[in-house]
């Protein structure tokens, strides 16, 4: 049972952000496997994403003349509201999913295509990017890194832009290979060069995202990439990066660093990159999942701030965008350096250690408290408090807790809101062991 108990808390923890009021004791009672193939499962529709509304995100068109004062508050003050709004579903949706393998992973692609409204701007390519990484989440890693490398936000953000024939750009060439699909050492200078007159020729409209070819801009001399020397497009190159075996390898490394550990090298016994072979994410997910690797007491997780305030919103039923004021939660997120779209850098964020910083914990234990005040505890409540400790434990998806944070928990049991604050940032649920 405790062995079970490990497994699931990692399954609920890493890959559906955290169980729903409920699932883990009925996880508890079905068994591992059988959780394991309902959380796997992403084809079951969803009532729940279904009821939530689509942001509004019209076309706001080019920035007004800067001689234009009132025209431009009304663009800023409508950007600003955009960016809020997509965010905010965002969140929602994660937070409300039956089951969210599908945001989960979304989420993962999120950070290892990191791509920020910071320098993009408008909302509206940052969410028809969500989109085509959902869309793709579990699908062939070849179909996602097509649809990326057509993603208007993805463009804007590397420069794909400005790289035109004769004057190619290496920013997108560069971090294609090196974060995104074959990782570092594996390409030489002379293939950043080479995949830069590739992708020369294609345009994007900022404020919408959509990407053309423009036939005139591009360099269509034969390039030397990988033992090919042929004319190559932004396709073409593609497939010859993804088509590499450093490509399986590398994802595979990623999937494991996010999800299993971002300290221990990857055993090959799982058989996740085998399963990857095809470039099959699916499979890959399942392996992580099934094969073991969640039951090796060694592989520890530190949840980030997102995944931590998700896993909250999903014990307590709580909607983001319904807390108040309805920003609240991006106000939060922000102190603690993670809000969706907006990720520091090209490489994403940062994981494990980063977030257990001495600001890192008061920053958590402000959020808490501040959130503790919005949360009903009608359903705690009505448990006897010799038996909330167990109750919260379960509700979580805590596998243990050492014997002092069983006794802080303890002496606060009477005090609902202390209790729910010590009980979110210890370090039981902070850390998934």
């Amino acid at each position: 049972m405790e062995a079970q108990r490990l497994e699931l808390s990692r399954l609920y923890a890493r890959f559906a952000f955290g169980p729903l009021p409920g699932q883990f004791s009925e996880a508890l009672a079905a068994g591992f496997s059988t959780s394991a193939k309902n959380l796997l499962n992403a084809s079951v529709s969803d009532s729940a994403l279904d009821a939530l509304p689509m942001p509004a995100l019209p076309d706001l068109g080019s920035r007004p003349s800067p001689g234009n004062a009132v025209a431009t508050k009304a663009f800023n003050t409508a950007m600003k509201a955009q960016s809020e709004d997509l965010t905010l579903w965002w969140l929602d949706r994660m937070a409300v999913a039956k089951n969210p393998l599908v945001e989960r992973m979304t989420w993962f692609w999120h950070g290892h295509w990191a791509t920020s409204i910071d320098k993009v701007n408008f909302a509206l390519p940052m969410f028809n990017q969500n989109q085509t990484l959902r869309s793709n989440a579990l699908g062939n890693f070849r179909t996602m890194a097509h649809a990326m490398f057509h993603d208007g936000a993805l463009q804007i953000w590397l420069d794909g832009n400005d790289s035109v024939k004769g004057s190619p750009n290496e920013n997108l060439s560069r971090e294609f290979m090196e974060l995104f699909a074959l990782g570092v050492n594996n390409y030489s200078e002379d293939d950043v060069k080479a995949v830069a007159r590739a992708f020369t020729g294609y345009q994007v409209v900022r404020s919408t995202g959509v990407v053309t070819f423009n036939p005139k801009r591009h360099d269509g001399d034969p390039v030397k990439l990988f033992g090919s020397n042929t004319p190559l497009d932004g396709d073409s190159a593609t497939d010859l990066i993804v088509s590499r075996e450093e490509n399986a390898r590398f994802i595979t490394e990623r999937l494991w660093f996010r999800f299993i550990s971002s300290t221990s090298e990857v055993d090959t016994k799982f058989g996740v990159q085998t399963a990857l072979a095809s470039r099959d994410i699916a499979s890959a997910v399942k392996a992580l999942v099934s094969n073991g690797a969640l039951s090796n007491p060694q592989y520890s997780v530190v949840r980030q701030p997102v995944e931590w305030f998700i896993a909250i919103c999903r014990a307590f039923a709580i909607q983001p965008s319904k807390l108040s004021p309805r920003n609240f939660s991006l106000g939060h997120l922000l102190k603690m350096s993670q809000v969706p779209f907006l990720p520091p850098n090209v490489g994403g964020w940062p994981t494990d250690e980063a977030w257990l910083s001495s600001a890192s914990a008061q920053f958590r234990i402000s959020f808490a408290s501040t959130l503790a005040k919005q949360i009903d505890f009608s359903a705690l409540r009505a448990v006897s408090p010799e038996k909330r400790i167990d109750y919260i434990k379960d509700l979580l998806g805590i596998y243990d807790l050492s014997t002092r944070t069983f006794t802080v928990l303890t002496n606060a049991k009477d005090d609902l809101p202390q209790f729910f604050t010590l009980a979110v940032c210890s370090p039981e649920f902070v850390v998934n062991a």
